[in-house]
């Protein structure tokens, strides 16, 4: 159905806004709701501005880049990310009752059928006893371990750190609760604190006490972010190991000490028979290298403070680790506890690490082998 045309007087007045708005350099307002929503258009001359004309102004110098959003997923909420930690920290308890599942099958097992050494490497497989011959078997240590990432290497990378290589050389398994990024104040904290005393107090689950406890850690304590509290700015004027800020690191130190104290009391309450064996890092070179996409955990301090090389960064680094390893051994005076000092095994060029912290595979090699032959010593016969 056609409609009238709208009168002359009528179109006139509702034009009439319009046109003094393009009169005065406007755009006529369209709404109430859209001109709210839309920024204010950024003042062309000097003077003081608004809160909102300043955010125009930033507006209009950013990059046009900044100003396109991501792809939005969901937005986050409380319940989300509850359910998010939830989920994470239910794969964290399957996969420990996963290893000690397997591990209270196999040790079963061995103590049931009896337990004897792998043939060595390039031996003839498949060689029979001699008639007559005893079968040669060992008791099996019962060990579990917690610790940091040179216990708890990614498996995929040459086959793990410490631990693996440890069982093949010992000929028993390891119950390896240890967790790469753990911290000895989370390890003997609240909730792994609690773990810790059923371990100890309940025994290995293939029955019998535990002989031995490895524990690794406080590496992960005094290296990362918070080590730019305890470097200082670089100085020339000073030697590069006397850029760590010696009160300021003694307080990060005496909280791994005072970790390592409560695991020493705890063992000695609930497993007085149970051996602790602790180990010192070898000496880390802060080249800034990372992996899988963690990391660097030592260069960023140093490029903030301002180091010129990395061998004087490398000063500092070494200063903080004979530290550590004198806390250690001087921990080592309790009974039953042995430090394993392995400083000086690898050699100080960054083809022996696989990233800042961590050794490569002839390195991790290189220190099960000190674990092997410390165990050796402290349990005669039941270690080749």
């Amino acid at each position: 159905m056609a409609t009238k045309p709208k009168s002359k007087s009528k179109l006139k007045a509702r034009t009439k806004p319009a046109a003094k708005a393009e009169r005065a350099g406007k755009k006529p307002a369209k709404s109430a709701a859209r001109s709210a929503a839309r920024p204010r258009k950024a003042p062309t001359v000097g003077g003081p501005v608004t809160l909102e004309e300043a955010r125009a102004l930033a507006h209009a110098t950013q990059p046009k880049r900044a100003l396109r959003r991501a792809p939005a997923g969901p937005p986050a909420t409380p319940a989300s990310v509850g359910e998010e930690r939830e989920r994470l920290e239910a794969q964290q308890r399957a996969e420990r009752e996963r290893r000690i599942r397997e591990y209270k099958a196999t040790m079963e097992i061995m103590k049931r059928r009896g337990a004897r050494r792998a043939a060595p490497k390039g031996a003839a497989k498949g060689r029979r006893r001699a008639p007559g011959a005893p079968a040669t078997g060992f008791q099996p240590l019962q060990v579990f371990a917690e610790g940091d990432s040179w216990f708890d290497y990614p498996p995929f990378l040459f086959k793990g750190g410490i631990i693996p290589r440890l069982e093949s050389r010992l000929g028993v398994p390891i119950l390896n609760l240890a967790k790469a990024g753990d911290e000895v104040r989370f390890m003997l904290g609240v909730e792994q604190r609690l773990r810790l005393t059923e371990l100890l107090t309940e025994g290995c689950p293939a029955g019998g006490p535990w002989d031995v406890l490895l524990f690794s850690g406080g590496g992960n304590d005094i290296v990362d972010n918070p080590m730019a509290l305890w470097v200082r700015d670089w100085d020339p004027a000073i030697p590069p190991a006397a850029h760590l800020n010696q009160p300021r690191f003694d307080i990060a130190l005496g909280l791994v000490r005072a970790g390592y104290e409560d695991l020493i009391t705890l063992r000695d309450k609930l497993s007085p028979g149970t051996h602790l064996v602790f180990h010192g890092y070898d000496f880390a070179i802060p080249d800034g290298r990372g992996i899988c996409h963690l990391g660097p955990w030592l260069k960023p301090t140093f490029d903030l403070r301002g180091f010129p090389t990395r061998a004087a960064a490398f000063a500092v680094v070494e200063a903080m680790l004979k530290q550590f390893a004198a806390m250690l051994a001087a921990l080592a005076a309790h009974p039953r506890v042995t430090f394993i000092n392995g400083q000086g095994t690898l050699a100080p060029n960054p083809g022996a690490w696989h990233n800042e912290l961590h050794p490569n595979r002839e390195g991790f090699d290189k220190f099960a082998d000190l674990f092997t032959a410390q165990l050796r010593v402290l349990f005669p016969g039941r270690v080749s």
